[in-house]
């Protein structure tokens, strides 16, 4: 069994609320990949680990015929509730429910690093992607370009991972998407990013978007909702903005790789 047992209970407390806060934030990444595959028109499309489906919606408005997969069931009643038609399955993304050579173009956004496996996870989208189809992978970029990274530190601290635990910059080292699908026997041919600053009105509407993510609802689980938010407002009291925003600023970056035919 893989990872959507353990994933798919951390990712479902707070569905609206990651797709009204947080998953918006990732719109400009989203959009970059989806040009850099472009054109799109007419072309079957998965994204596993589609969350709240926000992806797909992009990838319809350019004309794809979509699928999504995610672990939370939670996550996925919110996409269906944008993509009405769309095949929307609750799976595993290190053991995809599809067909060999199903798709035209398979994607993976922020959700490749909470497999325990990752080099199952990419091997898996590669196998359901037909030959000459191709594969994009998002991941957050490095962590010295990532400011959210630093509250991130601050939960590790608060509740050390066991090794091998899955993170949100787990795979975001430069050259390690591209090993990964090269591993998969795909072709790396592009690489983009975007940057996808994090902007919250207020500290309470950070926290109920940050609360949405599994990650911080691991510790939460842990140590504390009390604890955690003591040290959510205490980091991100630095980024605070003189308009009383707060900002953090983010970079992600897309890896493509094109399956032989």
């Amino acid at each position: 069994m893989g990872s959507a047992t353990v994933q798919g209970q951390l990712w479902g407390t707070g569905p609206h609320d990651w797709a009204e806060v947080i998953e918006p934030m990732m719109r400009p990444v989203h959009l970059a990949t989806l040009t850099a595959l472009g054109p799109l028109s007419g072309l079957s499309l998965l994204d596993a680990g589609c969350g709240a489906g926000l992806a797909l919606l992009l990838a319809v408005e350019q004309g794809a015929r979509v699928s999504g997969l995610d672990a939370s069931a939670a996550l996925l009643d919110v996409a269906r509730g944008r993509l009405p038609d769309a095949d929307l399955r609750v799976g595993d993304i290190e053991e995809l429910p599809y067909d060999d050579a199903t798709f035209d173009v398979v994607t993976a956004y922020n959700s490749i690093q909470y497999a325990f496996d990752p080099k199952t996870a990419v091997a898996e989208l590669a196998r359901v992607a037909r030959p000459g189809g191709r594969v994009a992978i998002e991941v957050w970029g490095e962590a010295a370009r990532c400011e959210t990274e630093v509250f991130f530190a601050r939960l590790r601290e608060l509740a050390a991972p066991p090794p091998g635990t899955a993170a949100p910059l787990a795979v975001s080292e430069p050259g390690v998407v591209e090993g990964l699908l090269t591993a998969a026997g795909l072709e790396p041919y592009a690489t983009g990013e975007a940057d996808c600053p994090f902007i919250f009105p207020n500290l309470d509407a950070g926290w109920r978007g940050q609360c949405s993510a599994g990650p911080l609802q691991r510790v939460i689980q842990l140590v504390g909702a009390e604890t955690v938010r003591e040290a959510f407002d205490e980091v991100h009291a630095r980024y605070r903005q003189p308009d009383g925003s707060y900002r953090q600023e983010n970079v992600f970056r897309y890896v493509i790789g094109r399956k032989p035919e």
